[in-house]
C-alpha cells in the first residue's frame, strides 16, 4: 500500500531578519515570536517541498496521469497563507497560557539569530537532492568515526524530543492521508479505520529509520558553523520550561498543518483514482 511520509516538522526554525526593540513592541508577542522563528520563510520552504511530494505521488501513485490539474490541486493544497494561518493560530492556543519573553528573547539573540539562519539556510540547501544525499553520507561517516560532534548533535535530537515527534506527526500524516484517500474511494474495497491504522503503525520502523537519518544530516549540515558551546547552549535552552513549551507547541501546530494538508492530498488522489477507473 501507499506510504507517503510527510516532511519532518522540525522544532528548530528560521529568522527572517533581526527585530528591533521598537518593532517588537508595537506587535503582540505571539507574532514576535512568529517571526523570530521564521515561521514565513520555513512556510515558503514547506511548499516547494510539498510541489515536489506532489509530482512524486502523481508520478507513484497517479501512474504519471492528472497533469497540469493535479498540479494545480497541490498548489492550492500546499497555499502558503492558509499553512501560515494554521501555524499560527495553534501555536497561539497552545501558548496562551506561557511567557513568551524568555522564547523570544533567545531566539532574537546573536546567538539564537545566527542558529536560526543556519537552519533555514541547510532546509532550503535539502532542497537539492545531491547535497541532501552527501550530507547523509557524511554523517554515516561521522558515525563509523564515532565523531563527537555526532554525539552532541544527537544529544540535541534527544533533548528536544526531535525524532519522536516527528515520527508520530509523519504517522498521524500517514493515517490522515489514507482517511482521505478512504473517504474519496481511493482504496480497494471497505477499511475499516482500524485497518488503516494497523496499516499505518507498520511503517513505523521505516520511518524511525528515515526521520533520524534525515534529522541528523540535515542537523549536522546546519550546526557545522557554530562552536560545541553554542550548542550546548542550544541545547540548554530546550531543557528549560521556556524551551520545553515551545517545542509541544511548534510540533502541535506543524502536527494540525500536516495532517489537514495530507487528508487534502488522499482526497484529491482519491478523486483522480475513481477518475480513471470510470
Amino acid at each position: 500500500m501507499l506510504r507517503f511520509l510527510a516532511a519532518a516538522a522540525l522544532s528548530v526554525l528560521s529568522v527572517l531578519a533581526p527585530l528591533t526593540a521598537a518593532r517588537a513592541q508595537s506587535v503582540a508577542p505571539i507574532d514576535t515570536l512568529y517571526r523570530a522563528l521564521g515561521l514565513p520563510e520555513i512556510v515558503e520552504i514547506m511548499r516547494e517541498e510539498g510541489l515536489g511530494h506532489g509530482a512524486d505521488m502523481r508520478a507513484d501513485l497517479l501512474g504519471g496521469a492528472g497533469g497540469a490539474r493535479w498540479d494545480a490541486l497541490v498548489s492550492a493544497i500546499y497555499d502558503a497563507d492558509r499553512m501560515a494561518d494554521t501555524l499560527r493560530s495553534r501555536m497561539d492556543i497552545v501558548l496562551a497560557a506561557e511567557d513568551l519573553a524568555p522564547m523570544i528573547a533567545f531566539f532574537t539573540s546573536d546567538l539564537g539569530q545566527e542558529i536560526i539562519a543556519l537552519e533555514v539556510s541547510a532546509r532550503r540547501a535539502f532542497l537539492e537532492p545531491d547535497i541532501e544525499q552527501a550530507s547523509k553520507d557524511a554523517v554515516a561517516r561521522m558515525a563509523a568515526d564515532q565523531d563527537a560532534r555526532l554525539t552532541l548533535i544527537e544529544a540535541l535530537t534527544d533533548k528536544a524530543d526531535l525524532i519522536d515527534s516527528n515520527v508520530v506527526g509523519a504517522l498521524n500524516s500517514n493515517f490522515a492521508f489514507y482517511t482521505g484517500l478512504a473517504e474519496g474511494g481511493g482504496l480497494p474495497g471497505a477499511l475499516t479505520e482500524e485497518e488503516i491504522l494497523a496499516d499505518v503503525w507498520s511503517q513505523e520502523p521505516d520511518i524511525r529509520s528515515d526521520t533520524t537519518e534525515w534529522l541528523l544530516s540535515y542537523l549536522t549540515l546546519a550546526y557545522a558553523p557554530l562552536s560545541d558551546a553554542e550548542l550546548n547552549a542550544y541545547i540548554a535552552f530546550f531543557e528549560t520550561d521556556a524551551g520545553v513549551a515551545l517545542n509541544e507547541a511548534i510540533f502541535a501546530a506543524f502536527d494540525e498543518m500536516f495532517v489537514d494538508i495530507s487528508r487534502a492530498l488522499g482526497q484529491a488522489a482519491a478523486g483522480f483514482m475513481v477518475g480513471e477507473e470510470l
